[in-house]
């Protein structure tokens, strides 16, 4: 059984990692201006990205061919420096710090140079944590959403949601930007912290008001986990397993599956009926609801803080001027996944001569702020925009990010409370039906997440078609549901709305940075990620008004997934088997 599984897993690695290392090993913009490091000679409008690296094994300059992603040329001088086509991640940095662009790619090429090992695995699954946890607690509102309704009788249900979603968008800009200032460290443990810490505290609210600022709480901490755990595993991870990011969609899937089953019981058993009067005692079953899920959160906490030894990140330490640190963690990667490293202090501090006086590397807080705001800055921005063509292809994929971001938790967010109403219209509004009807739909998720890493490379379909397919059929279903005249249609409506709106997110995540430049990436997905959460946060305002006990905002999010679907036909670029851009 164990070598069945074994090899199942591995065929859906290999299936999913194929779009992506051709991906990941080209250009995605064949007219972008190529650049050095230390920003000197000018290029041909047609030249690529390029380089200057220079690193040394044993005091002569390093030249390893075999280093994924990184392919050296001869600059035609006789001066011992080596020019390397700069990577994706390359290009990201390049301008904001030659020093610092020029010592992130010797740090690079070294985490290459070891390759994938015990170390990196077991941050695999420990990273999973983090996006199980963004997943899990927007399902934990939801779900807690009518029992809450019914105990505390608010004017205004959606607000609950309100005060998540503005929780989640502050802890992504707090923890993003401040894992560069005291470390990714420290972040990557506290945001489980944060959230196992408030998630039990909730349990205690006496009111409504009081459940909804712990909300907001738990949710800074679930706000990080993706801004923090993305940056620490993609700086111990060699370019030829980025695929992994991919696959780390699993948790993200299950999460939700783990939430209603457990929701399934204890709310469907220890909450109120939805057309009786409801107080405390008869009403605890959300309370160890949330209970129950804190106390993942701690046991998810426990073992990051106490089992797994995390290593800072050696970009964090040298970008604070401590090489010598950043050179020792490389060396305990290396030790632990049982190899060496031939990286030494003379490979970073070498780069330092790089342009000159003028080019000394800024190390304090100010500096790192500095680097990650540069991937928002205008210069990249306009870039984005720089073509008709281009301009055209980044606006779509924004407005398609937008509408979803409305769509999707204008109605997935109040689907239990949508099912508790709607069982009362058809004479079933039995709570324990209601959560069971939700794990059933959790359950249609997790297959649709993972057919939409096939689809995306079948012949003549590709990641747009499916794409704008998926999101097409997430409008037509919901729609559907509107004509349910009993609580199984209904659920049959909302477990092909699941299925397909899983498949639509597993192509959107992939298909969005494949055609972004590749020196602009970091600003397209930015972009595209507020867009998606400030959209997210008028959701519950929208529901408030719209009045959930019609169908109004079901109509609203069907039309927004119709849209969306309809503009991403209209994007000009088609990434399956070819460079995007």
């Amino acid at each position: 059984m164990r070598d069945v599984l074994a090899s199942f897993l591995h065929l859906l690695l290999s299936q999913i990692h194929k779009p992506l290392t051709y991906l990941e090993e080209t250009s995605l913009m064949s007219d972008s201006r190529p650049t050095t490091v230390a920003g000197d000679g000018a290029h041909g409008p047609n030249d690529t990205d390029t380089h200057t690296l220079v690193g040394t094994v044993n005091g002569s300059p390093r030249r390893d061919n075999n280093t994924i992603g990184l392919k050296e040329k001869d600059n035609g001088k006789d001066d011992g420096k080596v020019v390397v086509e700069g990577t994706d991640e390359d290009a990201a940095i390049d301008g904001v710090d030659p020093v610092y662009a020029a010592k992130a790619r010797v740090l690079n090429r070294a985490i290459q140079d070891i390759g994938m090992g015990k170390y990196q695995w077991q941050l695999f699954f420990v990273i999973g944590f983090g996006w199980a946890q963004d997943n899990l607690w927007p399902i934990v509102t939801s779900l807690i959403l009518t029992p809450i309704s019914n105990e505390f009788n608010p004017g205004r249900p959606p607000l609950l949601t309100l005060s998540q979603n503005i929780g989640l968008l502050a802890g992504a800009v707090f923890w993003g930007f401040g894992c560069d200032i005291f470390g990714r460290k420290w972040g990557f443990n506290l945001t489980l912290g944060v959230t196992s810490i408030f998630g039990m505290i909730a349990a205690s609210s006496p009111n409504f008001a009081a459940i909804g600022v712990f909300a907001a709480l738990w949710s800074f901490g679930v706000g990080g986990n993706l801004p923090v755990d993305s940056a620490i595993f993609l700086e111990f991870l060699p370019r030829s397993h980025q695929y992994l990011l991919t696959i780390l969609s699993i948790f993200w899937a299950f999460a939700q599956l783990i939430a209603t089953l457990v929701a399934w019981p204890l709310l469907g058993n220890l909450t109120c009926q939805q057309d009786e009067v409801c107080t405390r005692s008869k009403n605890m079953g959300w309370r160890y609801f949330v209970i129950t899920m804190g106390g993942l959160a701690l046991i998810m906490f426990f073992i990051r803080f106490v089992c797994f030894s995390i290593y800072e990140s050696p970009k964090y330490y040298m970008g604070k001027g401590r090489d010598e640190d950043a050179v020792r963690i490389v060396h305990e990667v290396a030790r632990r996944n049982g190899k060496t490293s031939e990286l030494t202090i003379e490979d970073l501090r070498r780069c330092e001569g790089l342009g000159g006086e003028a080019a000394a590397q800024h190390t304090d807080a100010t500096a790192a702020i500095k680097r990650k705001l540069e991937k928002l800055s205008l210069k990249h921005v306009r870039a984005l925009y720089a073509t008709k063509k281009l301009a055209w292809s980044t606006s779509l994929i924004i407005a398609v990010w937008a509408f979803i971001g409305l769509a999707f938790p204008l109605y997935n967010a109040f689907i239990p409370y949508t099912l508790a109403l709607r069982g009362a219209e058809f004479g079933d509004s039995s709570t324990y039906i209601t959560y069971r009807n939700s794990c059933i739909i959790a359950v249609l998720g997790v297959p649709g997440a993972v057919l939409g890493g096939f689809l995306v490379e079948v012949k003549h379909i590709g990641r747009k078609g499916t794409l704008s397919m998926a999101t097409i059929l997430t409008g037509v279903f919901i729609y559907g549901s509107t004509t349910a005249k009993s609580s199984n249609v209904l659920l049959a409506w909302n477990c092909l709305y699941s299925f397909f709106s899983n498949v639509m997110y597993a192509v959107l995540y992939a298909f969005t940075p494949e055609i972004f430049p590749t020196k602009d990436r970091g600003t397209g997905n930015a972009l595209t990620a507020t867009a998606n959460r400030v959209f997210g946060i008028m959701a519950p305002i929208i529901a408030m008004f719209a009045n959930l006990a019609t169908a109004a905002p079901v109509y609203t999010s069907g039309a927004l997934f119709l849209v969306a679907g309809g503009v991403t036909l209209l994007i000009p670029y088609e990434s399956r088997g070819k460079a995007a851009l």
